[in-house]
């Protein structure tokens, strides 16, 4: 019933942002549909799939802790992602988690982000950046990777060979998204050799 119910509201034909507040909010109160929706994101092969991911990203916006039991399945999922309008809210969960753990230090996100999730966002994430992305999903992915490499040190410098191969070949928004992020990372760099 849930399900069937969940594929109706993601039929909307127009992606109005407050029709996908609405299910969004919808979802949240209805927690029991959750691990429906994440059936749904992942099925690329169901027309709706990225009009959930959508909806992913504005639930996972307003309550995150309700993906983390999930986090297994996430990461398992979207390597294999190849809408656009899917990868996108995908990057942008990616960098919601990243910024959890490096810059508000949240505990209950920091308790339950293995080493192997991590991983598996560096793996999307580079990939999102050599592979014919929009420039959305590149910019989240630059902002993730620079988080993970406060911690994981070989990520800045992999980060900082693509930026600069790449930086003068693509969009005004990539340059410009790419030149903070290199401003970023010399930034952290000189400040961990002073501490």
């Amino acid at each position: 019933m849930n399900m069937e119910l969940l594929i109706e509201k993601l039929s909307f034909p127009r992606a109005y942002r407050q029709t996908r507040l609405d299910l969004a909010q919808w979802v949240i109160e209805n927690p029991e549909i959750f691990p429906d929706l994440l059936s749904i994101c992942f099925d690329e092969k169901n027309k709706i799939s990225h009009k959930a991911a959508w909806i992913l990203e504005f639930v996972c916006t307003e309550k995150i802790e309700m993906l983390i039991p999930h986090l297994d399945l996430f990461f398992y999922y979207i390597p294999k992602a190849q809408k656009d309008q899917s990868v996108r809210p995908f990057s942008k969960i990616c960098l919601m988690l990243s910024k959890l753990t490096y810059k508000k230090k949240d505990v209950f996100v920091s308790n339950f982000l293995t080493q192997q999730h991590k991983e598996a966002m560096i793996v999307c994430c580079f990939d999102w950046l050599i592979t014919e992305q929009k420039v959305a999903c590149q910019a989240y992915a630059m902002n993730t990777l620079f988080l993970l490499g406060t911690e994981i040190a070989w990520v800045h410098p992999e980060l900082e060979i693509i930026l600069e191969q790449n930086i003068n070949s693509k969009t005004a928004a990539y340059k410009s998204r790419g030149i903070i992020t290199l401003k970023e990372i010399e930034k952290y760099r000189l400040k961990t050799l002073k501490a």
